[in-house]
Order: structure tokens, then C-alpha cells, then sequence
């Protein structure tokens, strides 16, 4: 187990997606925590890792590999880490549900399937979905392949190996990956910067600048301009979003708390979503200091609600075909 004091020095943030060309989609963000400060030195598509390409099993492949070689770092990732408690009562523990899936759930459609017959006219959510206000149960239309192709290419084969903890439904190990399960919306729930900023517009490219200002403006987080442009031109905001949750690891990492305070019982089973700012909602910097936060709300910082954005945690073409 990791000391509290041995902290990743590596933060990594991907957005993920179970598209056909999931290279395309799949982005990762990249820095280095140097004085408590979050140093992004890289924001690129999964297609770009070595080794990989646009394919989704190319691509996936390539994720792999990369975050298997990650030992000292903490990484954020956009996808459900596991299902509904009524879906997983049976199993032992997460381990077990993780390794059994792919044996059990042969293709994304037949997943999706299971799960709307274990409560049909219902999609039933997670108590961390619910918690954390994601916006989809994770077998929702717009989300189900995300959550089968990251359970089945990314979790199952790297606890197989040894190369993964997923904090805190595991104790963080040294010489391991630390993946969290993070979530985009999430995040920017609770900095009240949840509103539309996917897809084409001015009104939405307004937003994600306003979206990358607020991650500047809470101090720790230093992005090359270069970097900075490359995040904006994405207009379907999947660079935006792994940089999310890139910010979301680190500021996991440096709160501590969250990661060594295991979870038991049903959350346990189901998985947590992580936000940060564990004493209420984190908002960006003010002269009180870097972060403010509001009364206690429990495990996850909650904000007041505001507009859905639309596409959030499941990606959708401009053609109406989920990704």
C-alpha cells in the first residue's frame, strides 16, 4: 500500500469512448505535479500514442499499453467503473465483477440488453451517479459502449496484470497506476460551470474558454499557449474534457483523503465516481485563496443546478449516432 506522503508525481486525464474510430475521440491530457502546481505539457488524441492509429482496437490496445507503463502516476478516466448495485449484488467484490465481464457480456449490445432486463421501462443508477449527478446511468444509449469497451479492453486486462489500482474501492499501491473513475460534468458541477460548451457555435466556444479560464484561474494549473489552443480548436470538447479530468486527478491527489479513505459495502461493488473538493463545491480562485468551499454535503461536492449541457459523459456525432 502507498504512503500518504508517496503521492503520484505524474497526472493524466481521458476523456474515453467506445466509437469505431475511438483513436479520434479518445483524448489525453498530461502533466507533472511540481510545488502543487499541475504542469500540462501534453493534450493529444489516443490515435497519437505509439503503436496506435484511429481503430478502436488499435487505439484501445495502444491505452493499454500506455497506462500499464504509468507506475507513478494518478490517472482520470471518463468512463463507469462498474453497474448498479442490483446488477452486481452477486459477486464477491469489484474485483470479481471486473474480471468476470468479459466472459459474461460477449458484445456491447448483449451488455445493454442484460442490463434493461434487470429493470424494464427503468434505467437504474449507481449511488455515486446519483451523488455525483452524472448525467447517465451507465447503460444508457449514450453511454453503454463507453462503460462495456472501458470495463472489458481497459480494467479487466490491466487488474489482470497487476498494473492498475483504481482508488478508493482499492488501497492505492507504489509502483501502479492509480486510475479514478472521474467525470467531467461532474466536476463542473460543482465549479457551477456545467453549462452547454460541445459542438459548434460561438455561444459554446465562449464557454469552453470560460471553461479553461476557470481551470487557470484556481492556480494550480499551468497550460502552454500552444497547449491552450489545441484544447479550444476541438470543438466536440473531448480535449476539454480529459484536461477536466486530468485537473480532477490532481486535485484528488492533492486533497489525499479521498483516495486513502477506502469504500465499503455497496459502494465498494458499484464503484464511486470522484470529484474533488470532498468539504463542498470547489469554485475557481478567489482572494480567500485557491479554492472556496461551501458547507459540508457529504462524500461529493454538490452545486446548485444549472442548464443541462446536452452531450456530456456519452458522445454524440453530428449525425445523431452514439460514440
Amino acid at each position: 500500500m502507498a504512503d500518504r506522503n508517496s503521492l503520484p508525481s505524474r497526472i493524466h486525464g481521458i476523456d474515453f469512448s467506445g466509437a469505431v474510430d475511438a483513436g479520434r475521440k479518445i483524448w489525453i491530457s498530461s502533466g507533472d505535479r511540481v510545488g502543487g502546481r499541475l504542469q500540462i505539457n501534453d493534450c493529444r488524441p489516443a490515435a497519437e500514442l505509439p503503436g496506435s492509429g484511429p481503430a478502436r482496437d488499435v487505439a484501445l490496445r495502444a491505452l493499454r499499453a500506455f497506462i500499464a507503463e504509468e507506475r507513478e502516476a494518478a490517472i482520470g478516466m471518463d468512463f463507469p467503473f462498474g453497474l448498479p448495485w442490483e446488477l452486481v449484488k452477486g459477486y464477491a467484490s469489484w474485483e470479481a465483477f471486473v474480471a468476470d465481464f468479459p466472459r459474461r457480456h460477449g458484445t456491447p449490445a448483449a451488455f445493454r440488453q442484460f442490463c434493461r432486463r434487470a429493470s424494464p421501462g427503468k434505467e437504474l443508477k449507481r449511488e455515486a451517479d446519483r451523488l455525483a449527478r452524472t448525467p447517465f446511468a451507465v447503460y444508457n444509449l449514450r453511454l453503454y459502449r463507453q462503460t462495456y469497451f472501458g470495463i472489458r479492453e481497459i480494467l479487466a486486462p490491466l487488474l489482470r496484470d497487476g498494473a492498475m489500482c483504481a482508488p478508493p474501492v482499492q488501497a492505492p499501491q507504489s509502483g501502479k497506476a492509480w486510475v479514478l473513475e472521474t467525470c467531467p460534468a461532474s466536476t463542473l458541477k460543482a465549479m457551477g460551470l456545467y453549462r452547454p460548451y460541445k459542438g459548434p457555435g460561438a455561444a459554446r466556444a465562449a464557454w469552453r474558454k470560460k471553461i479553461l479560464a476557470a481551470l487557470t484561474a484556481t492556480g494550480p494549473l499551468l497550460i502552454p499557449a500552444r497547449l491552450r489552443r489545441r484544447i479550444l480548436a476541438d470543438r466536440a470538447g473531448d480535449a476539454l474534457d480529459s484536461l477536466v479530468a486530468a485537473f480532477t486527478a490532481f486535485r484528488l491527489v492533492e486533497e489525499r483523503e479521498p483516495l486513502f479513505t477506502r469504500v465499503s459495502g455497496r459502494e465498494a461493488l458499484e464503484a464511486v465516481v470522484l470529484v474533488p473538493g470532498a468539504a463542498g463545491p470547489i469554485r475557481p480562485a478567489t482572494a480567500a485563496g485557491p479554492f472556496r468551499h461551501a458547507t459540508a454535503a457529504g462524500p461529493f461536492g454538490h452545486a446548485t443546478a444549472v442548464p443541462s449541457p446536452g452531450r456530456t459523459r456519452g458522445k454524440t456525432s453530428s449525425a445523431g449516432g452514439v460514440t
